[in-house]
């Protein structure tokens, strides 16, 4: 039998189990050992590969779903994102994007087990760390420590969620396909700073997960102190050297990160599939047993889910499968070439340790034997620089540099990782349109707009006399918070005002025109801004606009960092400063146009917009609304919103994301070779210096009316809406490769 037909057989083979079990509905045993979990008394090999139900559409699941078992995974991991499912304490939503029911179920339609990170936190960059806001101001509450008021809440959401899983008999020992659940998330990253109650912290979160009794193991990952009987995982972008806690454990990877996630401001980062498969075959020739890839399909952070600060809204992640839901070649198909190799050695890995021999220099052999005969072997070369001729088994074979291949039968390599013969996409799926793509241009569309007022704008607004900490103040709901006082000059003068920011970005008006903007950036988004200002005589009005670019979602203390204004001094031309800091502020939470609801589709025919032949651009905090029929196909769309600055979109009322195609990346530290040999990290291969992060934003199909669609614009700093277009996407074309 040919290679491909011997790799179709057992791949086929591998997902019928998988299928089985699922089809009767029968309880299924999950326990683990030292070298893997066991399922109904099988040691298991098992890929798995992360999909977050919220970063697509539940028409979107089942396609992904079965790319993702047909690219040789058995099993999908995903987040449960707290904030979303309890906007309000007490108040549940497991509706539309939020249905995780029925996104479990449609991962167990497939065949396929899940691993349910209940966390409850999760970072995934996602707003908040995926903590609802409402949390923060429960009286006496500290996050992620023992400390009483949190983790009563952090139990009732637990049991809410598993509760709700059993109810619908998911987990496995009810016939469903959850086979694993974690219990926080990452936090051994930053236990440290918590001191005693971070230590204090873990046992209690360990010993409330296991007093649930959903009889499957649980996980905490990068948690070296996980009590036993939690497994402790590895999360990185290698796992080979990663050693449990205990010898009773598997060798498990949670997170195998396939790129980076993307900043605005950044270049797109991405990851060669070899280095990405070397993890990986390095990590089986070590032991591994259970690894997960971080993302298999990444998504979209619709909405104003993206974390923060700076979190784009396309969560591409340089997955196997793109932010649309297609396949992303080679990576796609050369790791399920690898998954089809590592299976036809499970029986080997599961059942013995293995005896290393040494090949030569960064040069070596894991061998696993059932008997003294039989065995299975990982060839590696992890030199950097040098291929090399290897002597195994009286054999000689080729080892490029960076590189593993595997001997299912000790003697026939079936794969190499450093070998692509996967097909190639033709161009970058995640970021150009095929070349069949129906395209929409909206330079002729009919424009309306609506200039917002500058500054205070309702009756609910307050004083202070104080500068306010934005998120405390706007409790998140949303990006926006006005700052507004008086400077009082005695004559004509001129001077520097010298605002300090914690972030994210602001911009400035004296007497109602703009003066200036400032921004921070991902790892840092504090700001200074240094402007020469001319006062009028007598009364000016200073209006500052804070805007937030998601909430905070990891480190130690996160849910503590602040946002907006914390000093704005005047300084004449002597330098003889004045500090407004304590003046009187006026504040108002939110835009004008947000608060009389401008994305929403019934004040789509109203009055309040304007309609002319000359179409204002390069203006600040405007909206703009249009309409387009949707251009041929069935696929999902693009709107190209590279002639924008910084703002919101929403189509047909629903919110794509934020965008930000002013902020430019920095014009060096790209390449679109990178090469894969050598260790890497998130800043070794990027593309796209000198550009925006993202101008090119995901609409699904299901979003979009067969007749006329609504589009709406929140463009905060300025942009010419008549050069936006709309595209459909398609499969990208393929080459094979030699």
């Amino acid at each position: 039998m040919a290679k491909d037909g011997i790799f179709g057989f057992i791949f086929f083979a591998s997902v019928l189990y998988g299928a089985w079990f699922f089809e009767v509905g029968l309880s299924v045993n999950v326990s683990y050992d030292s070298k893997a979990l066991i399922i109904d008394g099988r040691k298991r090999i098992l890929q798995s590969g992360s999909v977050h139900y919220p970063r697509a559409t539940p028409e979107m699941w089942p396609g992904i779903i079965e790319k993702a078992k047909e690219g040789g995974l058995d099993v999908i991991e995903t987040y449960v994102f707290w904030n979303y499912h309890e906007p309000v304490k007490g108040q549940y939503y497991f509706e539309g994007r939020f249905d995780l029911v029925k996104f479990v179920k449609t991962v167990q339609d497939a065949g396929l087990f899940v691993h349910l990170r209940i966390g409850p936190y999760a970072c995934a960059e996602w707003n908040y760390g995926g903590f609802p806001l409402w949390l923060h101001f429960v009286p006496g509450i500290q996050f992620r420590t023992t400390n009483g008021p949190f983790q009563a809440e952090m139990e009732l959401f637990l049991t809410k969620i598993v509760n709700l899983m059993k109810e619908e008999n998911l987990f496995a020992s009810q016939g469903g396909p959850i086979i694993l659940a974690q219990v926080e998330n990452e936090y051994g990253n930053v236990e440290w700073a918590y001191g005693t109650g971070g230590e204090l912290y873990v046992k209690w979160a360990a010993e409330t997960a296991l007093n649930y009794n959903i009889s499957i193991p649980w996980v905490m990952c990068s948690q070296e102190d996980a009590p036993d009987p939690i497994i402790n995982t590895c999360n990185g972008f290698y796992c080979d050297t990663f050693i449990p806690n205990s010898p009773s454990k598997p060798k498990m990877w949670t997170e195998d990160y396939t790129g980076w996630f993307l900043s605005f401001g950044y270049p797109v980062p991405y990851r060669p599939v070899k280095d990405l498969a070397f993890a990986v075959a390095r990590f089986f020739e070590k032991g591994g047993t259970f690894h997960n890839y971080y993302m298999y399909f990444g998504g979209t952070n619709f909405g104003r889910t993206a974390g923060g600060p700076l979190v784009a809204t396309s969560y591409d992640y340089d997955a196997p499968i793109d932010e649309y839901g297609f396949i992303r070649q080679p990576k796609w198909g050369h790791l399920r070439d690898l998954h089809m190799a590592i299976k036809q050695c499970e029986e080997y890995l599961v059942n013995g340790d293995p005896k290393q021999l040494s090949l030569g220099m960064n040069l070596e052999a894991d061998v696993y034997y059932t008997t003294p005969t039989d065995c299975a072997a990982f060839l590696a070369n992890y030199g950097t620089n040098l291929d090399a001729n290897v002597t195994f088994n009286g054999k000689k074979y080729f080892l490029p540099a960076w590189s593993v291949s595997i001997l299912p039968d000790c003697k026939n390599v079936v794969f190499n990782t450093a070998k692509v013969v996967a097909q190639k996409t033709v161009g970058d799926a995640a970021s150009t349109p095929s070349a069949s793509a129906s395209k929409v241009s909206l330079s002729n569309s009919s424009w309306s707009w609506y200039l917002e007022k500058v500054g205070v704008w309702s009756n609910d607004s307050f004083t202070a006399n104080s500068l306010l900490e934005q998120i405390n103040t706007t409790k998140d709901t949303s990006d926006f918070l006005w700052y507004t006082t008086s400077i009082e000059a005695d004559e004509k003068r001129d001077a520097f005002l010298l605002i300090e920011s914690l972030g994210h970005a602001a911009l400035i008006f004296l007497n109602k025109k703009v003066l200036a903007f400032g921004y921070g950036y991902h790892d840092d988004a504090s700001f200074n801004i240094s402007e020469k200002i001319s006062l009028e005589q007598g009364n000016n009005t200073l209006d500052i606009i804070s805007m937030i670019i998601g909430v905070q979602n990891y480190g130690p203390w996160f849910d503590i960092m602040g946002a907006g204004l914390y000093s704005v001094i005047l300084a004449d031309l002597k330098n003889v400063k004045e500090d407004y800091s304590s003046n009187e502020w006026t504040y108002q939470v939110g835009t004008e146009g947000e608060s009389l609801g401008l994305d929403n589709t019934d004040l789509a025919n109203s009055s309040i917009w304007t309609q002319g032949s000359s179409l204002p651009i390069n203006q600040s905090l405007i909206w703009y609304k249009s309409t387009f029929i949707a251009p041929e196909g069935d696929g999902p769309l693009s709107l190209n919103l590279a002639s924008m600055g910084k703002g919101q979109a929403w189509v047909n009322g629903q919110n794509i994301g934020r965008y930000w195609s002013a902020y430019l990346s920095p014009t060096s530290g790209c390449t679109d070779n990178c090469d894969y040999r050598g260790t890497y990290d998130a800043q070794k291969c990027q593309k796209k210096c000198g550009q925006p992060a993202q101008i090119l934003y995901h609409i699904p199909r299901t979003w979009v009316n067969p007749g006329e669609n609504l589009l709406v614009l929140h463009e905060e700093l300025g942009g010419d809406p008549s050069k936006i277009s709309l595209m459909t996407r398609n499969e990208q074309g393929v080459l094979t490769n030699p």
